[in-house]
């Protein structure tokens, strides 16, 4: 981890404490900071320590700021207590519209004027986001992380209708001083960037499982072995360039563009019927047999840090809103 943390960022509060909310603490604490956690759940702090301590191994392996610590990590029920004094809150509740609004009002209402609160939806509006913000809608943004958030670098930064442009980029920097690849989406969209891909694919592949073309096996298999390895690397825009040889993606317009007529795909998600959740749950369940989810997780968070140490070899430069 760097010494350069934002002089002007030193407390953070973490409001939610599921899966992502947790991933952001870790993420936090690893990278020096201070953090107040805050979640009403009865058990929500212990499954929060939990959570940070089985992941902490991983981030020692990344490397840890040298402030890093866990004594930096703590809890408190009331909300308005947890982000009075934070200079950037992360939320994390729910994907619920009426919750988040809710919750993202009270942030508001309680914390200082110059505090950043940056929520982790996957696809609600930030202009949504912010209509019952009274006091200071300009700062409420979306930061949209994936999972693990303590491993995955991109985190699309949406800013609303009233986000003052200047702390998307304050929030921008900050997020790029923990070692995260900031996107700032340019035009806010239901889901931003990533989502919308990954959904995309979610659905040809419950089209192609319920008519009876492939397992959930051999859809994953044919990620693995076969686009998802370029895609690591390339991305689907670059990957298709290089496709058309030396002219690129010009030669590859013209050789394959007709067929995007075909009706290769269908655009809309197929009815969840009781069968068809039961043939995936199935072929997931058939595909972790015998493997208890912690282990899952480690043998992903072992290969994210030795994929994303091979990406820096051969990506060196990458910067999302620039040049490759």
């Amino acid at each position: 981890m760097t010494d350069n943390q934002s002089t002007e960022i030193k407390h953070i509060t973490v409001v939610g404490t599921g899966v992502i909310g947790n991933g952001w603490i870790t993420r936090f604490l690893a990278n020096g900071y201070t953090v107040t956690a805050s979640d009403p759940a009865p058990d929500a702090e212990q499954n929060m320590r939990d959570a940070v301590e089985r992941a902490w191994p991983v981030m020692q392996k990344v490397g840890l700021h040298k402030d890093a610590s866990l004594e930096k990590l703590f809890f408190e029920t009331d909300l308005k207590k947890a982000v009075a004094e934070a200079d950037f809150i992360q939320e994390n509740v729910p994907e619920r519209e009426e919750l988040k609004r809710f919750v993202i009002a009270e942030i508001d209402e309680h914390t200082k004027q110059e505090a950043i609160i940056a929520s982790s939806t996957s696809g609600i509006l930030p202009s949504v986001l912010q209509q019952d913000c009274l006091r200071h809608p300009e700062r409420v943004m979306v930061g949209h992380p994936f999972n693990p958030v303590y491993l995955m670098p991109l985190v699309e930064i949406v800013g609303g209708k009233q986000t003052d442009p200047f702390l998307i980029e304050k929030a921008r920097v900050f997020y790029d001083s923990i070692q995260m690849k900031p996107l700032v989406v340019k035009q806010e969209i239901e889901g931003h960037i990533a989502d919308r891909l990954m959904e995309a694919i979610w659905r040809e592949s419950l089209h192609i499982v319920n008519d009876g073309v492939a397992t959930t096996e051999e859809i994953d298999a044919s990620i693995i072995y076969g686009p998802g390895l370029r895609w690591a690397l390339m991305g689907p825009f670059l990957t298709l360039h290089m496709g058309g040889g030396k002219e690129g993606m010009r030669h590859l317009l013209r050789q394959f563009g007709p067929a995007l007529k075909l009706p290769w795909t269908k655009l809309e998600a197929p009815e969840l019927t009781d069968e068809l959740a039961e043939k995936v749950i199935t072929g997931c369940e058939q595909q972790t047999e015998g493997i208890p989810m912690d282990k899952l997780e480690q043998r992903r968070d072992e290969f994210l840090i030795e994929l994303q140490q091979l990406l820096q070899k051969y990506w060196p430069s990458a910067n999302l809103n620039g040049k490759l």
